[in-house]
Order: structure tokens, then C-alpha cells, then sequence
């Protein structure tokens, strides 16, 4: 280890006293995140902080330095700068030989799901998985890694083949981030609320590694396909993308389509975690978080298995070949339906061969950081990882979608819908259309059976608004101006003008009710041959799998 004499600048303008320096070390975005998992662990009471990244990775971009630079309570160093100062301790996620030019006791953890990958850029050679090499960890013959972090003792194994020399410096500590998952299980259902899977819909997060052999190199068309095949009220459908793609990629961009229909897009940056314990299904290929989700014992299904790029001795491996299969090209909401019955542990068995010490990683990890910081005594309290802040209300997601092909039938005063967002691309016939106001172009707006304005507070009142658009669109069945999440004006073909209010229900929470989808039911109770005087009444119901919400109507004064 170099020791580069170096002047600090002066403790004095210090409020609290400085006892250790900490160096967070980065490769990619996804390692910089993962060390960030770690680093909670520290107590930040007499503690600096910095965060470098080590050079050479061919996804490190400007994305990663502006992330770095927007973390609070972190100075960003450049490397050179760097290796020329002297820290207590340095963490990395992500190794490389020339790490050992830091003046640092060096802890290095994996970041994913244990060590899976063949890199041969990295390792030097196609046997090593990356992160557990001789090339990676060595220098001139000396491993320079002061504690080489395992995730289960079955990496012992294969690091006696690939770098028996670093067998005296690793150290089985769990996994951190997955700890960080079981810790946030409570927060469930504020993350579903945030991801829209709400009202009885069922969440889909769709995820994918980076390269040629993963699930968005092979069908990039996928989540697009999942929004159109599913119904938008009894499913939402996210998608995770591995940062190694953003930065090659414009996945906004790329899935701008989707978006449109509704797709919620996790930001490279925070949120998959979370979608993970929010989801009801997993469908990814052989990348860590797919591999998380099976271990949170969320149904999970490939499309890819990564098989030409995995240590065939690797946990992730035999995941690969073992998951149940999706195909892109079959009837998905079929297959959805299916996995989401499926056995939710029966890919344990291999999943805890690469996560030992579930929930025990704190424990583990948190007295061996500070045994290299002499002049700080560990907290007294319990080891504890914090569960992960809860997404943000709309997480790089488009507005709702602006038109839906709608099937439905009434039995009664019950009105079942399914909605599916309108895709010009897809010409499959289903019932009729319905679209907001605001939806672009012409051509299906003259042949909607149901228009609706979805701004509340708008320039011109309800009822003109009702009447111009009947007007202008003779062929609608029904109209309809929101008033409020759960009230609406209606304007039926024949000119009936009803007020429209969801009826609250015991032990649920507040209702509302989609104005288009109120509309869509109203004209499907009327196709199938609804007496419009009869809505004051009796009042509908209205389905969406097995969601319900109960409408009342009163005529206008």
C-alpha cells in the first residue's frame, strides 16, 4: 500500500471534530449504488466522506459523475487526486488491479447477487468469474484487497480455484442490498401505491441486464407488448433496467411508446429495489435483479438465461436453467396468469445458495468497517440496514394513456370492463374505443363510442364542453367532463345530462372512478340494453377484475 503524504485542509473550520476519512469507490453506477448500501452501516458522526470513481470501466459516462456530485454529505474526488491522499478505509463494489494504488485498507464486496459473470475484459481469462480473479485482485503477485467480501460460503470454493492466494482475505458476510429488501418488506404497500398497483391491480416489473444475451437485447419489444396485452385496470407493468444500459442507451427514448401506454420506468439510479419487494411478478433473464426477486419469493419467469455469459459453477447459472420460461411470442396475459399461481419459493433452494446470512449482514459487517477506523468506537445499538425510501409518486412515468380498446358486459346494475391501451401498431379487435379529450389526432376520435375530459378545473364549463362535443361527434355513445377524483358529469347520446358520484364502502379507502372508464361502462350497459332512466335509481357497478366501485346518478337540476 502507497503512502502519499498529503495536507488536509485545516480541522478548524470543522464544527464536529474529523476521526475518519472513508473513501467510497465506483466503477459503474451500479457498483457507486451499492456502496452506498454499505456505507449506511457507518455512523456519519466523525466520518468524511468522499467518493471516487476508478477509471477504465466502459460504462462510466457523465452520468455517474453527476449522480456522485448530487449526493448529500460526500466530496467528489477525481482518481488521481485521489490515490494521492490517505483514507482510514476505502469501499468498493467492483474490483480492479489497480486499486491498489489507494493508501486505504481496501474493502471490496460484490455488486449483485454474489460473483456470476464471465468477463474476460476484466478477469484475463474465460473460467473466473468477474470479482474473484487473480487479475483483479492481485498486484505483482500480492493481493492488495484487505478483505475480499463474500456473499455465501460457496464462493470460497471457486475463489480456491481462481485466487487461492486471497482465501486468507475473504470473508462471508451476506449481501447487503438484499438485506436492505427484507428490511423494507413493511413499506410494501407504499411502494405499490407509488407504482399505481392499486385497486386490485397486480404489479409486473419487467427486468433486464445489459448485453446482447439479456432480456432487452433479445426483445426489446417486450414491455411494450405487456402493457397492450394486459388489462390497464387489473395491471401495472414496470420495467427495470440495468444502468450498464442507460449509459449505452436512451431507454426513455426507446420505450417511448410504452411510456405512453402507461409503462412506469424505474430510473437507473434508485427505485428497482423497491419495485422488487412491491411486485406480484418477476419476468427477467439471468441479471441480479431477477435473481433478488426469486429470493423475495416473488413468482418469477425468464426470457432469457445468459447461459454463454455465466460461471457455469455460479448460483446463477443453475437459475438461469432452472426458472420457469416465458415466451414473448405465446398469449402473455396467459402466461402471466399462470406464473402468478405458480410456487412462489421453488427456486430456494438455489437462491439461498448465493445469499447466506439473510438479514444478518449488518451484524456481520458493520464491526469489521470499524476495526479499521482506530480513532472511532462501533455505535452500541443493534446492527440495523435501513429499509429503501419510498419512490417518488410517479417514477419516470408517462401520463395515463389517452385512448383504450374496451371489452365489457353487463349482468344487472354490474358492469365488467377490461381496458387496453391503444396501440395504432396493433390492429387486434377489441369492443370499442374510448379516449380522453386530449388524445392526438383525428382518426379514432370519430369513431369513439366515449369522449372524456379529464381536467377538472378547465376553461369552459362542463355542460358547454358536453354539448360542443356531442355536437362535433354525433356517433358518441357517451360524454363525460371529471368534476373530481370521484365525480363526474355525463352527457348521453339523446342529450341526458346525470351526475355521477362513487359511493364510499366500509373499511375502503376514499373512491374514485377513472371518468373514462365510467364512461366506458355506462355505454356498455347501454349496448347491451341499459334503460338510461334507470341509472338514478339503481346506479351501476363497475368491475375491473376483481375490483369493484359502486356509482350513483342524479339528474341535473
Amino acid at each position: 500500500m502507497p503512502s502519499h503524504p498529503h495536507v488536509w485542509p485545516a480541522d478548524r473550520w470543522n464544527t464536529r471534530p474529523v476521526r475518519a476519512r472513508v473513501l467510497a469507490v465506483a466503477r459503474t453506477l451500479t457498483s457507486a449504488t451499492r456502496v452506498l448500501d454499505v456505507l449506511t452501516l457507518l455512523s456519519p458522526d466523525g466520518v468524511e466522506r468522499y467518493f471516487t470513481v476508478n477509471p477504465g470501466s466502459a460504462f462510466a459516462d457523465r452520468a455517474l459523475d453527476e449522480y456522485l456530485h448530487g449526493l448529500p454529505g460526500f466530496t467528489v474526488l477525481d482518481w488521481e487526486d485521489a490515490v494521492r491522499r490517505r483514507f482510514d478505509l476505502a469501499v468498493a463494489c467492483a474490483v480492479h488491479s489497480s486499486m491498489h494504488r489507494l493508501d486505504a485498507r481496501l474493502v471490496v464486496l460484490p455488486h449483485g447477487a454474489g460473483y456470476n459473470r464471465l468477463v474476460t475484459e476484466s478477469t484475463g481469462d474465460a473460467v473466473s468469474a468477474a470479482g474473484l480473479s487473480r487479475n483483479e485482485l492481485t498486484h505483482r503477485g500480492r493481493v492488495f484487497v484487505d478483505v475480499l467480501g463474500l456473499s455465501h460460503p460457496e464462493q470460497l470454493d471457486r475463489l480456491r480455484v481462481s485466487c487461492p492466494e486471497a482465501l486468507d482475505v475473504a470473508r462471508v458476510v451476506g449481501d447487503p442490498c438484499f438485506d436492505r429488501m427484507l428490511a423494507s418488506r413493511r413499506s410494501r404497500d407504499g411502494y405499490r401505491a407509488a407504482l399505481g398497483a392499486v385497486d386490485g391491480r397486480r404489479l409486473v416489473v419487467v427486468n433486464s441486464t445489459w448485453s446482447e444475451h439479456s432480456l432487452f437485447g433479445r426483445r426489446p419489444d417486450l414491455p411494450q407488448r405487456l402493457v397492450r396485452r394486459l388489462p390497464a385496470d387489473e395491471y401495472t407493468v414496470a420495467v427495470v433496467l440495468h444502468p450498464n444500459i442507460w449509459s449505452r442507451h436512451d431507454p426513455e427514448a426507446l420505450l417511448d411508446g410504452a411510456r405512453r401506454m402507461g409503462l412506469r420506468l424505474i430510473p437507473p439510479h434508485q427505485g428497482w429495489q423497491t419495485a422488487l419487494v412491491a411486485a406480484d411478478l418477476l419476468i427477467g433473464d439471468h441479471g441480479s435483479v431477477s435473481f433478488y426477486g426469486a429470493a423475495l419469493e416473488r413468482p418469477t419467469v425468464l426470457v432469457a438465461t445468459g447461459a454463454a455469459e455465466l460461471d457455469p459453477r455460479s448460483p446463477s447459472y443453475d437459475f438461469g436453467q432452472n426458472a420457469p420460461v416465458l415466451d414473448p411470442d405465446g398469449d402473455l396475459a396467459a402466461q402471466v396468469e399462470r406464473a402468478l399461481a405458480q410456487d412462489p419459493a421453488a427456486l430456494r433452494g438455489i437462491t439461498d445458495r448465493s445469499l447466506a446470512h439473510r438479514g444478518e449482514s449488518a451484524r456481520l459487517l458493520r464491526p469489521l468497517l470499524y476495526s479499521f477506523l482506530d480513532r472511532l468506537d462501533e455505535p452500541a445499538d443493534e446492527p440495523a440496514l435501513p429499509p429503501y425510501p419510498k419512490p417518488a409518486p410517479h417514477p419516470e412515468t408517462a401520463e395515463r394513456p389517452t385512448a383504450y380498446d374496451v371489452e365489457g358486459k353487463s349482468e344487472g346494475t354490474e358492469v365488467s370492463l377490461r381496458r387496453y391501451p391503444f396501440d395504432p401498431n396493433d390492429h387486434t379487435p377489441r369492443g370499442f374505443h374510448a379516449l380522453t379529450d386530449e388524445h392526438p389526432g383525428d382518426a379514432l376520435r370519430y369513431t369513439a363510442e366515449v369522449l372524456a375530459r379529464t381536467e377538472v378545473r378547465a376553461e369552459r364549463p362542463a355542460t358547454r364542453w358536453l354539448t360542443d362535443s356531442a355536437t362535433e361527434l354525433p356517433g358518441l355513445a357517451v360524454a363525460v367532463a371529471a368534476l373530481g377524483p370521484a365525480r363526474h358529469l355525463l352527457r348521453l347520446r339523446g342529450g341526458l345530462l346525470l351526475e355521477a358520484r362513487a359511493e364510499p364502502d366500509w373499511e375502503r379507502p376514499d373512491p374514485g372512478v377513472d371518468p373514462l372508464l365510467l364512461g366506458s361502462a355506462v355505454a356498455c350497459w347501454l349496448t347491451d340494453g341499459g334503460d338510461p332512466a334507470g341509472l338514478p335509481e339503481h346506479g351501476l357497478t363497475i368491475r375491473t377484475g376483481e375490483h369493484r366501485t359502486r356509482v350513483s346518478f342524479r339528474t341535473g337540476p
